[in-house]
């Protein structure tokens, strides 16, 4: 039970970060941040998006999307 509720509490806190673009991205940082929120590496994130793009739908679409609404992160100055 101990480790059950030590993956519980982690899933909880990937899930109460917030949806950012972070400043160590490649394009638009979205696959970044996305891949940041559910807990995962950013280049799984980013093979899973260009495998994606093999099926259809409208991932690119969803792409730019995401790129005009996640802002991006702020840094600690100011």
């Amino acid at each position: 039970m101990l480790v059950a509720s030590r993956i519980d509490e982690e899933t909880e806190h990937q899930m109460a970060l917030p949806l950012v673009r972070p400043r160590d991205r490649w394009i638009a940082g979205v696959c970044a941040g996305l891949a940041r929120r559910f807990g995962i590496s950013a280049g799984t994130m980013r093979l899973l998006f260009v495998l994606s793009c093999l099926l259809p739908g409208p991932q690119f679409v969803l792409y730019i999307v995401l790129w005009i609404l996640m802002p991006s992160e702020q840094t600690g100055t100011g």
